[in-house]
């Protein structure tokens, strides 16, 4: 619903229930919300794409419930999430119930925006099966490299997520966050479990956190995590409220190079 009394601005491009979507060599500029936005979509390349556009809710590109989507060689400068994997909203997403899987973020450019690669917060109907590799993200407006965000009035899952190979260089809050408190809060009956993220040969220069996570201490998520990262600098390795099973691998932070798993 748009116009009068909606609030709600549209999005730019959005192609729905298509197959064999292409969408190469553009630039975007100032839209009014979501600027590529495949819905309910198969077989989608984004390609070589520029996206310049600081407005409110002006993530880059939102797939959502989509399958086989390639995200490749574009430049992200944004006023919200670069990239945002999401599959419907609360009652709507269930209803629906087709996840956004099998997803390639591939020799991508994040500058400003609130997360790099981001799976979220419209995540009711799942995630899985998600990679992203050599990318650069490196800006102190850009927030997260890695930004995972749900809670339980939206509900869904979240899992096999691999970042390896990207190069952070700055980024205001940390290179990975999980936040399963995200604006509702814990106020639903759909805890969603997130499991199986791993971030590999990912380096980091600046940051205030090497990874953040706000999980359910009352219902506590299945959430893992791996990182051989071989260098990140912040002052705190990380910040957490209930994490279970993150595993630091030949993980350097601040010089210090640790290898543990922590169940806390």
């Amino acid at each position: 619903m748009f116009g009068d009394g909606s609030k709600l601005r549209p999005n730019f491009v959005q192609p729905y229930r298509c197959e064999n979507v292409l969408i190469e060599g553009v630039t975007i500029v100032n839209s009014p919300m979501w600027e590529i936005h495949p819905v309910l979509c198969r077989n989608v390349t984004v390609r070589h794409v520029v996206i310049n556009s600081h407005g409110p809710n002006n993530d880059g590109c939102d797939p959502e419930s989509c399958r086989d989507v390639l995200i490749e060689a574009c430049t992200f400068d944004t006023g919200d999430d670069c990239i945002a994997l999401k599959s419907g909203r609360n009652e709507d997403g269930r209803r629906v119930n087709v996840p956004i899987e099998d997803v390639v973020v591939r020799g991508c450019i994040m500058k400003d925006g609130h997360g790099g690669v981001v799976i979220g917060s419209e995540a009711s109907g799942g995630a899985r099966h998600i990679y992203a590799e050599r990318c650069w993200m490196n800006s102190p407006n850009l927030d997260r490299a890695l930004r995972i965000k749900t809670n339980s009035v939206r509900g869904g899952y979240v899992e096999h997520v691999y970042m390896r190979d990207c190069v952070v260089g700055e980024v205001a809050e940390a290179v990975a966050t999980v936040n399963l408190f995200y604006e509702e809060g814990d106020k639903g009956t759909f805890p969603p479990p997130v499991r199986d993220i791993e971030l590999r040969n990912v380096t980091s220069r600046k940051s205030q956190y090497g990874c953040c996570c706000v999980a359910m201490r009352t219902r506590p998520s299945a959430t893992s995590a791996s990182s051989t990262a071989p260098s990140t600098t912040s002052p705190r390795t990380m910040s957490s409220r209930v994490w279970a099973g993150l595993t630091l691998t030949n993980t350097r932070v601040n010089g210090r190079t640790r290898n543990e798993t922590i169940t806390r």
